[in-house]
């Protein structure tokens, strides 16, 4: 079922996916709302994977999974889907959509900073001012008032710093993934790393899923659980994947960029969040860090 798609179809598949996990960061406050966050990270990945239970099989062709693919599984799943989901579910519990959206334009500042650590990529000074608008973004952001107001009030400040961590969790996944599109497929990486994801999470879910009174939920919110589980878990996944497959990993850090653009919209015409001044202006300084970490230099390569 794998297939190597061209390169503008990568492109595609890479800003769809982003736009996707956008839009759920948004949605997902109402679904915090109502449902507990463990018991709804459990929901997502039990959901997810009933959808997908036919990508678990191996394939003929595979080759036996590495003890380092095993541990990058591991890793992709701990960091990119179950601390993610913890971080940004309560994140978005006690901040904005807007805020979230404006703390996530960090990401692919993130993954060059990771890059550089990681993979001892060097860093261009147009990066480090990317870092540096990106950095600007999230102060100014913490100075604003009606937005927090009413997102959480003084907590407003753990929702940011929750969400920041699931920017660092984001672009820990961008990394990992490049890593594991070279000997699986985007099924398999998808279903497996959604199975430890489940794993993971379904001590916490249980006892949360004791003590709820599942007849309270309306069947709107169990609507949007079911795009949430979906999207979460398989779509945005399978379609980050195949990007992946013909894309560079650092190229492909150029649309993380749709994921705070996405999330501040959903927040501001679905929801109703208001986008105050100083919001704004966090906003446009995290989104020069996108441009300014993601554009291409003059001779055509990339400035990270």
């Amino acid at each position: 079922m794998s297939f190597v798609p061209s390169r503008p179809l990568a492109y595609a598949c890479l800003a769809l996916s982003m736009s996707l996990v956008g839009s759920y960061v948004a949605l997902s406050k109402p679904l915090v709302a109502a449902i507990p966050v463990f018991l709804l990270a459990w929901l997502r990945f039990g959901i997810g994977g009933l959808a997908m239970l036919h990508w678990l099989k191996k394939p003929a062709g595979e080759p036996p999974l590495a003890p380092r693919t095993r541990r990058l599984l591991f890793l992709e799943s701990f960091l990119g889907n179950f601390l993610f989901s913890l971080c940004m579910l309560w994140g978005v519990s006690l901040t904005s959509a807007v805020s979230a959206g404006v703390i996530m334009a960090a990401i692919p500042a993130t993954v060059a900073l990771l890059s550089r650590v990681f993979l001892h990529e060097p860093i261009s000074g147009r990066t480090w001012t990317a870092i540096a608008c990106a950095a600007l973004g999230i102060a100014l952001l913490a100075t604003a008032k009606e937005g927090s107001a009413q997102a959480g009030g003084e907590l407003a400040w753990l929702g940011n710093l929750l969400v920041l961590g699931a920017v660092l969790c984001e672009a820990s996944y961008a990394v990992i993934g490049k890593a594991l599109t070279g000997t699986l497929g985007p099924e398999r990486i998808t279903a497996l790393i959604n199975l430890w994801g489940f794993a993971l999470v379904t001590p916490f879910g249980l006892y949360s899923a004791l003590q709820f009174d599942f007849a309270a939920v309306a069947p709107g919110t169990w609507l949007l659980l079911v795009f949430y589980a979906l999207a979460a878990s398989i779509w945005t996944v399978w379609l980050w994947m195949t990007g992946l497959k013909v894309v560079p990993a650092a190229q492909a850090g150029v649309f993380t960029a749709m994921l705070p653009v996405s999330a501040a919209l959903v927040g501001v015409l679905a929801l109703g969040e208001p986008l105050g001044a100083m919001q704004l202006l966090a906003f446009v300084a995290a989104l020069a860090g996108v441009l300014l970490a993601t554009a291409p230099s003059k001779r055509g390569v990339r400035s990270r």
